[in-house]
């Protein structure tokens, strides 16, 4: 397990200061914000640690508010909604400087029988194990570039392995643009074998590249084109159980985008083809005339 992964793996493991009251801090590493994988990772904690061991979450829908501020704790309030015999409720506020910067409400429920189909495909993509690491893909963009040389010596907590163009390579080659994003993922250690904390990290990692596929849909990329963007909004669902240190095939498409906004969408896939988890994110994105310094992603 590299010392990226064992950072996070604590910052997920959250401090509680009173009854539904939780506290989390961000990397030590310092960005323009809060990553929202995060923010949305560690609420979700928040939520688990109040609800019964029998029931597992299966959706939840977020709000991104206000950008996080990493130099500070944030402090997580959860809101037992309800509790019936077969789904409970959570609402989770996460607060920074006495204001609401995210809100989620996630739903669990216990384990049922019923009917069962899946209508959707996993996508073909070669192996993963073939394919570059995202470091061994962005030095090939950058080379040796100082800003992203420092950047991608560090260790990802998460390996990310790109199947189609990076923004990067979209905004140089136009035959590369696309409004569809596949990208396999998974977490290189063996983990312990708590299904909320597999979902928890799915969370954390599915907010790393659906605002990509907006940009891949216009050629355009972080910090080469004067763009700017963060999450507005979140929404998951988890249809079976899976593992996040197996490989996770993330496709992504981005339907629609205008007025500043763009919708994104992905379906999670288990190596079998097992759709496990399905995502929708709207996203802000702004094109300014005149470039600017490059841009954390919230």
């Amino acid at each position: 397990m590299n010392s990226a992964l064992k950072e996070l793996l604590d910052l997920l493991d959250l401090e509680q200061i009173e009854l539904d009251i939780f506290r989390g801090r961000s990397p030590e590493e310092r960005f323009q914000r809060v990553f929202g994988g995060q923010v949305a990772a560690q609420a979700l904690v928040a939520a688990g640690r109040t609800v019964p061991g029998d029931r597992m979450v299966h959706s939840l829908h977020a709000y991104f508010i206000r950008p996080g501020d990493p130099d500070v704790p944030i402090v997580y309030n959860v809101e037992r909604v309800r509790d019936g015999r077969s789904f409970t409720t959570r609402r989770i506020t996460a607060i920074q400087h006495g204001k609401a910067i995210f809100s989620m409400s996630a739903s669990f429920h216990v384990e049922e029988q019923g009917v069962s189909h899946q209508a959707a495909r996993m996508p073909e993509a070669p192996a993963p194990e073939t394919l570059p690491t995202f470091q061994e893909r962005m030095r090939d963009v950058f080379g040796d570039e100082p800003g992203w040389r420092d950047l991608l010596s560090k260790p990802r907590p998460v390996d990310v392995r790109y199947v189609n163009a990076l923004p990067w390579e979209a905004a140089k080659d136009p035959s590369l643009v696309t409004p569809e994003n596949r990208v396999w993922f998974r977490y290189d250690a063996d983990l312990p074998d708590d299904p909320l904390l597999h979902i928890v990290l799915a969370a954390y990692a599915s907010d790393f590249t659906l605002v990509d596929t907006v940009l891949l849909a216009h050629g355009l990329a972080w910090g080469s084109s004067a763009v700017s963007g963060a999450s507005l909004d979140h929404a998951m669902w988890f249809h079976r159980p899976f593992r996040a240190d197996d490989w996770l095939l993330y496709a992504q498409e981005s339907p629609w985008s205008g007025a500043a906004r763009g919708l994104a969408r992905g379906q999670m896939f288990s190596a079998s083809g097992e759709l496990v988890v399905s995502v929708v994110q709207e996203c802000l994105i702004r094109v300014s005339p005149e470039p600017h310094p490059r841009v954390t992603k919230s």
